[in-house]
């Protein structure tokens, strides 16, 4: 299988242990030997929630909101409970 392969797999945020299957290796194997492709399919799969979390949150409506929280509190460290740290 080609690396490009791997990281387009990684990139649709497929599990290892599923891409490993595929490849027909076990998963310390794909990790050792496809470490790159599977860190850049990785941020790309990251790279596209992020962006399309941050499209909804432009939003006016409900579940804008709701993305501007969820962001707010995964990205920021932000609590319902506690003020924001300085």
């Amino acid at each position: 299988m080609s690396r490009r392969f791997v990281q387009a797999m990684a990139g649709a945020g497929m599990p290892q242990s599923e891409i490993a299957v595929v490849i027909a290796v076990t998963v310390p194997t794909l990790r050792k030997h496809y470490r790159d492709e599977l860190r850049r399919g990785a941020a790309i799969v990251e790279a596209r929630l992020a962006s399309r979390l941050m499209r909804i949150a432009s939003g006016r409506d409900g579940t804008a909101l709701k993305a501007i929280i969820f962001a707010l509190q995964c990205r920021f460290g932000w609590s319902r409970y506690a003020p924001p740290r300085s």
